[in-house]
Protein backbone atom coordinates (compact mmCIF):
# COMPACT_ATOMS: atom_id res chain seq x y z
CA UNK A 1 0.00 0.00 0.00
CA UNK A 2 1.25 3.49 -0.85
CA UNK A 3 0.39 6.71 0.93
CA UNK A 4 -0.95 9.02 -1.72
CA UNK A 5 -1.66 12.21 0.18
CA UNK A 6 -0.92 13.91 3.46
CA UNK A 7 2.13 14.01 5.72
CA UNK A 8 3.76 10.84 6.94
CA UNK A 9 3.19 9.65 10.49
CA UNK A 10 5.97 11.25 12.47
CA UNK A 11 5.82 10.62 16.22
CA UNK A 12 4.60 8.16 18.80
CA UNK A 13 1.38 10.06 19.56
CA UNK A 14 0.47 9.99 15.88
CA UNK A 15 1.06 6.25 15.85
CA UNK A 16 -1.33 5.55 18.70
CA UNK A 17 -4.79 4.31 18.00
CA UNK A 18 -7.79 4.87 20.23
CA UNK A 19 -7.46 3.55 23.79
CA UNK A 20 -8.85 0.10 24.52
CA UNK A 21 -11.73 1.35 26.68
CA UNK A 22 -13.36 3.08 23.69
CA UNK A 23 -14.14 -0.32 22.14
CA UNK A 24 -15.92 -1.67 25.22
CA UNK A 25 -17.78 1.25 26.78
CA UNK A 26 -21.56 1.36 26.50
CA UNK A 27 -21.82 5.05 27.42
CA UNK A 28 -19.47 6.00 24.61
CA UNK A 29 -21.53 3.92 22.18
CA UNK A 30 -24.60 5.98 22.97
CA UNK A 31 -22.63 9.13 22.19
CA UNK A 32 -21.38 7.58 18.94
CA UNK A 33 -24.93 6.82 17.86
CA UNK A 34 -25.88 10.48 18.19
CA UNK A 35 -22.68 12.12 16.94
CA UNK A 36 -21.60 9.70 14.23
CA UNK A 37 -24.55 7.77 12.83
CA UNK A 38 -27.95 9.40 13.10
CA UNK A 39 -26.84 12.82 11.84
CA UNK A 40 -24.75 11.58 8.90
CA UNK A 41 -25.75 10.23 5.53
CA UNK A 42 -26.14 6.46 5.40
CA UNK A 43 -26.66 4.27 2.33
CA UNK A 44 -30.05 2.60 2.66
CA UNK A 45 -30.09 0.88 -0.74
CA UNK A 46 -30.58 1.60 -4.43
CA UNK A 47 -33.45 2.88 -6.56
CA UNK A 48 -33.71 -0.53 -8.22
CA UNK A 49 -34.27 -2.17 -4.86
CA UNK A 50 -37.71 -0.52 -5.12
CA UNK A 51 -38.37 -0.59 -8.89
CA UNK A 52 -42.20 -0.70 -8.88
CA UNK A 53 -44.97 1.33 -7.26
CA UNK A 54 -45.58 -0.08 -3.78
CA UNK A 55 -42.11 -1.64 -3.44
CA UNK A 56 -40.35 -0.80 -0.20
CA UNK A 57 -37.12 -1.48 1.67
CA UNK A 58 -36.42 -1.02 5.35
CA UNK A 59 -33.27 0.22 7.03
CA UNK A 60 -32.47 0.40 10.75
CA UNK A 61 -29.73 2.61 12.20
CA UNK A 62 -29.11 2.37 15.92
CA UNK A 63 -32.48 3.04 17.58
CA UNK A 64 -34.15 4.53 14.51
CA UNK A 65 -35.72 2.73 11.59
CA UNK A 66 -36.71 3.78 8.10
CA UNK A 67 -39.00 2.58 5.35
CA UNK A 68 -38.25 3.71 1.80
CA UNK A 69 -41.20 3.28 -0.56
CA UNK A 70 -41.98 4.09 -4.19
CA UNK A 71 -45.25 6.01 -4.35
CA UNK A 72 -48.15 5.99 -6.80
CA UNK A 73 -46.48 8.88 -8.61
CA UNK A 74 -43.23 6.91 -9.01
CA UNK A 75 -41.41 9.08 -6.47
CA UNK A 76 -39.28 7.36 -3.81
CA UNK A 77 -39.80 8.69 -0.28
CA UNK A 78 -38.35 7.84 3.13
CA UNK A 79 -40.28 7.75 6.40
CA UNK A 80 -39.75 6.62 9.95
CA UNK A 81 -40.93 3.01 10.00
CA UNK A 82 -43.16 3.77 12.95
CA UNK A 83 -46.93 3.80 13.15
CA UNK A 84 -48.27 6.99 14.71
CA UNK A 85 -50.69 4.97 16.85
CA UNK A 86 -48.56 2.65 19.00
CA UNK A 87 -45.17 2.73 17.28
CA UNK A 88 -45.29 -0.60 15.47
CA UNK A 89 -43.36 -1.06 12.26
CA UNK A 90 -45.60 -0.44 9.28
CA UNK A 91 -43.28 -2.37 6.96
CA UNK A 92 -41.63 -5.65 7.89
CA UNK A 93 -38.73 -7.55 6.37
CA UNK A 94 -35.78 -6.08 4.47
CA UNK A 95 -37.85 -5.55 1.31
CA UNK A 96 -41.43 -6.07 0.28
CA UNK A 97 -44.39 -4.88 -1.75
CA UNK A 98 -47.69 -3.35 -0.74
CA UNK A 99 -50.48 -3.08 -3.26
CA UNK A 100 -51.60 0.47 -2.64
CA UNK A 101 -50.96 1.29 1.02
CA UNK A 102 -48.81 0.53 4.04
CA UNK A 103 -50.95 -1.23 6.64
CA UNK A 104 -49.76 -1.44 10.24
CA UNK A 105 -49.78 -5.12 11.30
CA UNK A 106 -50.62 -4.20 14.92
CA UNK A 107 -54.04 -2.50 14.68
CA UNK A 108 -54.51 -1.96 10.96
CA UNK A 109 -53.91 1.76 10.55
CA UNK A 110 -53.57 2.47 6.83
CA UNK A 111 -51.07 4.88 5.28
CA UNK A 112 -50.98 6.00 1.66
CA UNK A 113 -47.73 5.52 -0.24
CA UNK A 114 -46.98 9.23 0.17
CA UNK A 115 -47.04 8.76 3.95
CA UNK A 116 -50.39 10.39 4.65
CA UNK A 117 -52.81 8.61 6.96
CA UNK A 118 -55.68 7.12 4.99
CA UNK A 119 -57.54 5.92 8.03
CA UNK A 120 -57.40 4.40 11.48
CA UNK A 121 -59.05 1.13 12.39
CA UNK A 122 -62.41 1.78 14.13
CA UNK A 123 -62.03 5.57 13.90
CA UNK A 124 -65.14 6.17 15.98
CA UNK A 125 -63.22 4.96 19.04
CA UNK A 126 -61.17 8.17 18.97
CA UNK A 127 -62.73 11.38 20.28
CA UNK A 128 -60.87 13.45 17.69
CA UNK A 129 -58.40 12.32 15.07
CA UNK A 130 -56.92 14.82 12.64
CA UNK A 131 -55.62 12.60 9.85
CA UNK A 132 -53.66 15.49 8.32
CA UNK A 133 -51.41 15.54 11.39
CA UNK A 134 -50.97 11.78 11.81
CA UNK A 135 -49.08 10.73 8.70
CA UNK A 136 -45.77 8.89 8.75
CA UNK A 137 -42.93 11.18 9.77
CA UNK A 138 -40.60 11.88 6.83
CA UNK A 139 -36.85 11.31 6.84
CA UNK A 140 -34.33 13.36 4.90
CA UNK A 141 -33.38 11.42 1.75
CA UNK A 142 -31.25 11.92 -1.35
CA UNK A 143 -30.55 9.77 -4.39
CA UNK A 144 -27.01 9.95 -5.75
CA UNK A 145 -26.00 7.89 -8.79
CA UNK A 146 -28.79 5.45 -8.02
CA UNK A 147 -27.90 4.98 -4.35
CA UNK A 148 -30.49 6.00 -1.75
CA UNK A 149 -29.08 7.92 1.22
CA UNK A 150 -31.00 8.81 4.36
CA UNK A 151 -30.21 10.96 7.37
CA UNK A 152 -32.33 10.64 10.50
CA UNK A 153 -31.28 13.96 12.00
CA UNK A 154 -29.85 17.15 10.59
CA UNK A 155 -26.08 16.79 10.63
CA UNK A 156 -22.80 18.44 9.67
CA UNK A 157 -22.52 17.05 6.14
CA UNK A 158 -23.76 19.00 3.11
CA UNK A 159 -26.00 17.40 0.50
CA UNK A 160 -24.90 13.97 -0.70
CA UNK A 161 -24.25 15.31 -4.20
CA UNK A 162 -21.99 18.02 -2.84
CA UNK A 163 -20.25 15.75 -0.35
CA UNK A 164 -19.49 13.01 -2.90
CA UNK A 165 -18.82 15.24 -5.91
CA UNK A 166 -15.15 14.22 -6.08
CA UNK A 167 -16.16 10.60 -6.76
CA UNK A 168 -18.79 11.27 -9.41
CA UNK A 169 -16.54 11.32 -12.48
CA UNK A 170 -14.86 8.05 -11.45
CA UNK A 171 -18.11 6.21 -10.79
CA UNK A 172 -20.05 7.59 -13.77
CA UNK A 173 -18.59 5.15 -16.36
CA UNK A 174 -20.10 2.23 -14.42
CA UNK A 175 -23.58 3.78 -14.83
CA UNK A 176 -24.55 2.69 -11.30
CA UNK A 177 -28.09 4.10 -11.50
CA UNK A 178 -28.89 1.54 -14.21
CA UNK A 179 -27.69 -1.45 -12.21
CA UNK A 180 -30.02 -3.96 -10.61
CA UNK A 181 -29.66 -6.02 -7.42
CA UNK A 182 -28.19 -9.50 -7.69
CA UNK A 183 -30.29 -10.89 -4.85
CA UNK A 184 -31.29 -9.98 -1.32
CA UNK A 185 -29.43 -7.58 0.96
CA UNK A 186 -26.74 -9.58 2.73
CA UNK A 187 -26.29 -9.18 6.48
CA UNK A 188 -23.91 -10.56 9.06
CA UNK A 189 -23.71 -9.96 12.80
CA UNK A 190 -20.18 -9.88 14.23
CA UNK A 191 -19.31 -10.16 17.95
CA UNK A 192 -17.21 -6.98 17.89
CA UNK A 193 -17.43 -3.25 18.33
CA UNK A 194 -18.14 -1.54 15.00
CA UNK A 195 -14.80 0.30 15.12
CA UNK A 196 -12.90 -2.98 14.97
CA UNK A 197 -14.54 -3.75 11.63
CA UNK A 198 -13.59 -0.31 10.30
CA UNK A 199 -10.01 -0.56 11.63
CA UNK A 200 -9.37 -3.69 9.57
CA UNK A 201 -11.08 -2.28 6.51
CA UNK A 202 -9.18 1.01 6.59
CA UNK A 203 -5.72 -0.28 5.68
CA UNK A 204 -4.07 -2.54 3.14
CA UNK A 205 -0.90 -3.22 5.13
CA UNK A 206 -2.35 -6.61 6.04
CA UNK A 207 -3.24 -7.66 2.47
CA UNK A 208 0.00 -9.52 1.61
CA UNK A 209 -0.20 -11.62 4.77
CA UNK A 210 -3.93 -12.03 5.36
CA UNK A 211 -5.53 -11.98 1.88
CA UNK A 212 -3.78 -14.34 -0.56
CA UNK A 213 -6.49 -13.91 -3.21
CA UNK A 214 -6.29 -10.11 -3.19
CA UNK A 215 -2.51 -10.27 -3.18
CA UNK A 216 -2.69 -12.51 -6.24
CA UNK A 217 -5.14 -10.14 -7.92
CA UNK A 218 -3.52 -6.75 -7.40
CA UNK A 219 -0.53 -7.24 -5.09
CA UNK A 220 1.61 -4.16 -4.45
CA UNK A 221 -0.48 -1.89 -6.69
CA UNK A 222 -2.99 -1.30 -3.88
CA UNK A 223 -2.86 2.28 -2.63
CA UNK A 224 -4.90 4.63 -0.46
CA UNK A 225 -5.91 8.23 -1.00
CA UNK A 226 -7.19 10.19 1.97
CA UNK A 227 -9.23 13.39 1.68
CA UNK A 228 -9.80 16.03 4.39
CA UNK A 229 -13.60 15.83 4.32
CA UNK A 230 -14.10 12.33 5.67
CA UNK A 231 -13.75 10.59 2.31
CA UNK A 232 -11.10 8.19 1.10
CA UNK A 233 -10.37 6.00 -1.87
CA UNK A 234 -8.37 2.80 -2.29
CA UNK A 235 -7.51 1.15 -5.58
CA UNK A 236 -5.88 -2.08 -6.63
CA UNK A 237 -4.85 -2.62 -10.26
CA UNK A 238 -4.66 -6.14 -11.66
CA UNK A 239 -1.06 -7.34 -11.83
CA UNK A 240 0.25 -8.95 -15.01
CA UNK A 241 1.75 -11.88 -13.11
CA UNK A 242 -1.45 -12.64 -11.16
CA UNK A 243 -3.40 -15.84 -11.46
CA UNK A 244 -1.69 -18.41 -9.30
CA UNK A 245 -5.04 -19.14 -7.65
CA UNK A 246 -7.82 -20.74 -9.71
CA UNK A 247 -10.40 -18.05 -8.96
CA UNK A 248 -8.04 -15.19 -9.72
CA UNK A 249 -6.62 -16.79 -12.86
CA UNK A 250 -10.05 -17.30 -14.39
CA UNK A 251 -11.37 -13.95 -13.19
CA UNK A 252 -8.49 -12.14 -14.88
CA UNK A 253 -9.25 -13.88 -18.17
CA UNK A 254 -12.79 -12.45 -18.12
CA UNK A 255 -12.70 -9.09 -16.35
CA UNK A 256 -10.22 -7.30 -18.58
CA UNK A 257 -12.33 -7.94 -21.67
CA UNK A 258 -15.48 -6.16 -20.50
CA UNK A 259 -15.34 -3.53 -23.21
CA UNK A 260 -18.40 -1.57 -22.10
CA UNK A 261 -16.07 0.25 -19.70
CA UNK A 262 -13.31 2.73 -20.54
CA UNK A 263 -9.88 1.12 -20.78
CA UNK A 264 -8.67 2.52 -17.44
CA UNK A 265 -11.65 1.00 -15.56
CA UNK A 266 -11.35 -2.58 -16.81
CA UNK A 267 -8.48 -3.73 -14.60
CA UNK A 268 -9.07 -2.13 -11.23
CA UNK A 269 -11.05 -2.61 -8.04
CA UNK A 270 -11.84 0.76 -6.48
CA UNK A 271 -13.16 1.32 -2.96
CA UNK A 272 -14.75 4.67 -2.06
CA UNK A 273 -15.02 5.25 1.69
CA UNK A 274 -17.52 7.52 3.46
CA UNK A 275 -16.88 8.43 7.10
CA UNK A 276 -17.70 6.91 9.46
CA UNK A 277 -18.76 3.48 8.22
CA UNK A 278 -19.64 3.00 4.53
CA UNK A 279 -17.88 1.87 1.36
CA UNK A 280 -18.94 1.84 -2.30
CA UNK A 281 -17.00 -0.61 -4.50
CA UNK A 282 -16.66 -0.52 -8.27
CA UNK A 283 -15.31 -3.54 -10.14
CA UNK A 284 -15.47 -4.16 -13.91
CA UNK A 285 -18.63 -6.25 -13.50
CA UNK A 286 -20.41 -4.78 -10.44
CA UNK A 287 -21.05 -1.84 -8.20
CA UNK A 288 -21.76 -2.61 -4.58
CA UNK A 289 -21.86 -1.10 -1.11
CA UNK A 290 -21.38 -2.28 2.45
CA UNK A 291 -21.40 -0.68 5.88
CA UNK A 292 -21.10 -1.63 9.53
CA UNK A 293 -23.64 -0.44 12.09
CA UNK A 294 -23.49 -0.68 15.89
CA UNK A 295 -26.01 -3.01 17.48
CA UNK A 296 -24.39 -3.09 20.94
CA UNK A 297 -21.02 -2.23 22.34
CA UNK A 298 -19.80 -5.72 21.44
CA UNK A 299 -21.94 -6.44 18.37
CA UNK A 300 -21.95 -4.96 14.87
CA UNK A 301 -24.20 -5.53 11.87
CA UNK A 302 -22.48 -5.60 8.48
CA UNK A 303 -24.87 -5.21 5.54
CA UNK A 304 -24.48 -4.69 1.82
CA UNK A 305 -25.69 -5.38 -1.70
CA UNK A 306 -24.12 -6.20 -5.05
CA UNK A 307 -25.58 -4.68 -8.23
CA UNK A 308 -25.03 -5.82 -11.82
CA UNK A 309 -25.73 -4.53 -15.28
CA UNK A 310 -29.32 -5.26 -16.41
CA UNK A 311 -28.08 -6.59 -19.76
CA UNK A 312 -25.34 -8.69 -18.19
CA UNK A 313 -23.58 -10.94 -20.70
CA UNK A 314 -22.44 -14.46 -19.88
CA UNK A 315 -18.82 -13.32 -19.44
CA UNK A 316 -19.90 -10.64 -16.99
CA UNK A 317 -21.95 -13.12 -15.01
CA UNK A 318 -19.01 -15.51 -14.75
CA UNK A 319 -16.68 -12.69 -13.78
CA UNK A 320 -19.18 -11.59 -11.13
CA UNK A 321 -19.31 -15.11 -9.70
CA UNK A 322 -15.53 -15.30 -9.46
CA UNK A 323 -15.15 -11.82 -7.97
CA UNK A 324 -17.79 -12.79 -5.40
CA UNK A 325 -15.71 -15.86 -4.49
CA UNK A 326 -12.62 -13.68 -4.02
CA UNK A 327 -14.56 -11.06 -2.06
CA UNK A 328 -16.28 -13.56 0.25
CA UNK A 329 -12.97 -15.21 1.05
CA UNK A 330 -11.53 -11.80 1.88
CA UNK A 331 -14.53 -10.91 4.03
CA UNK A 332 -14.18 -14.10 6.08
CA UNK A 333 -10.50 -13.37 6.64
CA UNK A 334 -11.27 -9.80 7.72
CA UNK A 335 -13.98 -11.04 10.06
CA UNK A 336 -11.49 -13.16 11.95
CA UNK A 337 -9.02 -10.29 12.13
CA UNK A 338 -11.73 -8.01 13.52
CA UNK A 339 -12.58 -10.53 16.23
CA UNK A 340 -8.95 -11.02 17.23
CA UNK A 341 -8.29 -7.29 17.35
CA UNK A 342 -11.43 -6.53 19.33
CA UNK A 343 -10.93 -9.21 21.94
CA UNK A 344 -7.29 -8.26 22.47
CA UNK A 345 -8.31 -4.94 24.00
CA UNK A 346 -9.62 -6.72 27.09
CA UNK A 347 -6.23 -8.29 27.73
CA UNK A 348 -4.06 -7.00 30.59
CA UNK A 349 -1.14 -7.06 28.15
CA UNK A 350 -2.74 -4.74 25.58
CA UNK A 351 -0.91 -1.40 25.45
CA UNK A 352 -2.63 0.14 22.45
CA UNK A 353 -1.98 0.21 18.72
CA UNK A 354 1.35 1.26 17.26
CA UNK A 355 0.55 2.22 13.70
CA UNK A 356 2.74 1.84 10.64
CA UNK A 357 3.07 4.56 8.03
CA UNK A 358 1.10 2.13 5.85
CA UNK A 359 -1.85 2.31 8.25
CA UNK A 360 -2.63 5.95 7.66
CA UNK A 361 -6.28 5.10 6.98
CA UNK A 362 -6.66 3.86 10.55
CA UNK A 363 -4.91 6.91 11.91
CA UNK A 364 -6.99 9.43 9.95
CA UNK A 365 -10.22 7.67 10.93
CA UNK A 366 -9.19 7.80 14.59
CA UNK A 367 -8.16 11.45 14.21
CA UNK A 368 -11.64 12.29 12.93
CA UNK A 369 -13.17 10.44 15.85
CA UNK A 370 -10.95 12.45 18.22
CA UNK A 371 -12.12 15.70 16.64
CA UNK A 372 -15.81 14.83 16.96
CA UNK A 373 -15.52 12.89 20.22
CA UNK A 374 -12.56 14.39 22.15
CA UNK A 375 -13.57 12.24 25.11
CA UNK A 376 -11.79 9.36 23.33
CA UNK A 377 -8.46 11.13 23.87
CA UNK A 378 -8.67 10.17 27.55
CA UNK A 379 -6.47 7.22 28.47
CA UNK A 380 -9.08 5.79 30.82
CA UNK A 381 -12.86 5.69 30.66
CA UNK A 382 -14.34 8.58 32.67
CA UNK A 383 -15.92 7.15 35.79
CA UNK A 384 -19.39 8.35 36.71
CA UNK A 385 -19.37 11.19 34.19
CA UNK A 386 -22.11 12.29 31.85
CA UNK A 387 -20.34 11.27 28.65
CA UNK A 388 -22.18 13.72 26.40
CA UNK A 389 -21.65 16.66 28.77
CA UNK A 390 -17.98 15.83 29.25
CA UNK A 391 -17.48 15.50 25.52
CA UNK A 392 -19.12 18.89 24.94
CA UNK A 393 -16.80 20.52 27.48
CA UNK A 394 -13.71 18.92 25.95
CA UNK A 395 -14.79 19.93 22.44
CA UNK A 396 -15.37 23.53 23.55
CA UNK A 397 -11.93 23.59 25.15
CA UNK A 398 -10.36 22.13 22.02
CA UNK A 399 -12.00 24.78 19.82
CA UNK A 400 -11.18 27.72 22.07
Amino acid sequence: MQIATGKQVSNDWDRRGLPAWTYHNANLLELEKTELFLGRWQIAGHINDVPAIGDYLTFDVCDDRAVIVRGDDGVIRAFHNLCRHRGSRVAVGDTGHCKNALVCPFHGWVYNLDGTLRGAARPNSYAALDRSKMGLRPIEMEVWMGFIFVRFRKGPQPSVAEHLARFESELAPYRPAEMVPTGKMWKNTLPVNWKSVRDVDNEGYHVPMAHPALQDLYGPTYHDIDYPDGLNCAKGYFVSHGGRRWTVRNYLKLAGGLDWLPEDRRKVWAYYGLFPNSVIIATPETVQFYQELPMAVDRALVRGMIYRRPDEAREQKLARYLSYRIDRETYEEDTQLSIWSNESMKSSAFEGFYLSDLERGVRTHHDRLRQILPVVTLDQAPAGADMAALNARLRARMQS
